[in-house]
């Protein structure tokens, strides 16, 4: 092995510490670890020998890698014995005044050509290299957890970083078998800036009385693909760590509406329900398991009242041949007979709202989401307005239930939820690229790597189709009088146009 950093130091060695470590060890470079906590870095590195010890015992590695792995890692007890190191990342906590000091004394140590790297994950890369002397050697390197199993770094250049050493640090990355993404120093970078819609709109949703945590995660579990609905993904990562982010992005867009954060998580926050590592968040755990209430049962109707669908529903062939395999009688006149339930399919705006529009009855009103092909989706979602009937809510349920599918059914929303969340995802990433933050090509890598989405968000939008996402965001915007869903320029533009996401202006 010939890495292009021989000797690296990392200073901080908590659970981020010690999988970057693991990971340049692995790359063939010697690591030393320092830590302000007596034996920390000893402790470390014990630890890491364990790691690699379950990985040969797991038939992942060979015993005399293990071995060779092992004696390239050395504890350091003082940040002096980092001096000879050819790169240093820091991992330390997230104080500003923190990694400044640290920094200003690493440089007074370390030879000239010591490239000297921040794994912040929310403070400005400019803002900790403002005291250095040589800001020019000063980048930020976000790695995400757990280290070895996340493949994406973030690669930041502030102001006045050295082309050349983001470029090194990037071919670094490839040889510990990462990818490499390049960031511009903005609030978030590109994977916690481009995640701020998922949690913050379902969120949203929930403080409307829509929906609940649960039904929230299934509707974008199965209509969309996500892995971990946003409530379970919260639980998961602790409103400790996720709200401060939320907070922290949302104050330093100067309290841009697109990140606006929620009471909600701040109160679950101050009570202490922080999720699974409490044992309470949004769900209860038992012994480490979720717990969850299952789902209503689909109602039990005994005469289905004939369906008239409106000719403005958006996908209103797909609706009616829906209708006509789920074994509907479907009214063909030019408007709904008095004992009909009548089905609307809206882009962005209530249920509400398109009854009063189009003269419908109200309580025989239904809403059903069709942004998403049903074809490609394990879930149907259904929407009442307030004067929809139970009779005729639950008819709807058990109709399009009929062939096995699950059917949630949800208050009236503006852009029901995938809607909603969906548009909000691409709209953020859309800006980021219109900041130009990071290339399309680079934001697509980030997201997919970093939060696991099924897509990445520019793909999303192209997927479900611009000029939809865009007529949700005006209608939605429209329905809310909210500034948080006005749509990027970029979306804008490209949806007018009908161009791809992806595309970069030459």
């Amino acid at each position: 092995m010939n890495p292009l950093y021989k000797t690296v130091g990392i200073v901080g060695t908590g659970a981020m510490g010690r999988g970057i470590a693991q990971i340049a060890a692995q790359a063939g470079s010697v690591v030393k670890l320092f830590d302000l906590q007596p034996d920390a870095s000893q402790k470390a590195k014990t630890e890491l020998a364990a790691q690699w010890d379950k990985m040969v015992a797991k038939n992942r590695l060979d015993s005399p890698t293990a071995e060779a792995h092992k004696t390239r890692v050395l504890p350091a007890a003082t940040l002096a014995e980092l001096a000879d190191c050819d790169l240093i990342i820091e991992a330390v906590v997230e104080r500003l005044d923190v990694k400044q000091t640290l920094f200003a004394e690493l440089e007074s140590l370390v030879l000239p050509q010591c490239v000297l790297v921040t794994n912040t994950s929310s403070l400005s890369v400019t803002a900790i290299a403002a005291k250095l002397k040589n800001p020019q050697r000063f980048a930020g390197y976000h790695f995400f957890n757990p280290v070895p199993l996340m493949k994406v770094v973030e690669v930041i250049a502030g102001l006045k970083t050295d082309t050349a050493v983001c470029a090194q640090l990037s071919g670094y990355a490839k040889e510990m078998g990462h990818t490499a993404v390049l960031a511009q120093d903005t609030p978030g970078f590109i994977v916690n800036h481009a995640g701020r819609g998922y949690g913050t709109e379902a969120l949203r949703i929930v403080g409307e009385g829509i929906a609940d945590f649960a039904t929230i995660d299934r509707i974008l579990r199965d209509q969309v693909g996500f892995k971990l609905g946003p409530f379970e993904l919260m639980d998961l990562t602790a409103l400790d760590v996720s709200h401060p982010v939320m907070e922290s992005v949302y104050h330093q867009y100067y309290e841009e509406a697109r990140y606006r954060p929620s009471v909600i998580t701040a109160q679950r926050l101050a009570g202490g329900m922080l999720g699974r590592k409490t044992g309470e968040g949004f769900y209860k755990y038992d012994a480490g398991v979720m717990q969850i209430a299952p789902e209503a049962p689909v109602p039990d109707v005994a005469e289905m009242p004939p369906i008239w669908v409106s000719p403005r529903a958006s996908r209103r062939s797909e609706l009616l041949q829906l209708l006509k395999d789920l074994g509907a009688k479907i009214e063909t006149g030019a408007s709904a007979s008095p004992k009909a339930l009548t089905l609307v399919a809206p882009l962005g705006f209530d249920i509400t709202t398109v009854a009063v529009v189009e003269r419908l009855d109200p309580a025989r009103t239904i809403g059903i989401d069709m942004l998403i092909d049903d074809g490609a989706t394990k879930r149907r979602v259904l929407a009442t307005n307030p004067a929809t009937r139970t009779d005729m809510r639950d008819a709807a349920h058990a109709l399009f239930a009929r062939d096995g599918k699950a059917v949630s059914v949800i208050r009236d929303s503006g852009g029901f939820v995938t809607q909603r969340v969906v548009a909000t995802i691409v709209n953020i990433a859309s800006d980021i690229c219109q900041q130009g933050i990071c290339s399309p090509k680079d934001l697509e890598t980030a997201v997919t790597l970093g939060l696991s989405y099924p897509l990445g968000p520019l793909a999303m939008g192209d997927r479900y189709g611009p000029t939809n996402i865009l007529e949700v965001l005006f209608n939605m915007q429209t329905v809310y009088g909210d500034q948080r869903y006005r749509p990027s320029p970029w979306l804008r533009r490209r949806g007018a146009i009908g161009l791809s996401l992806m595309h970069e202006e030459s």
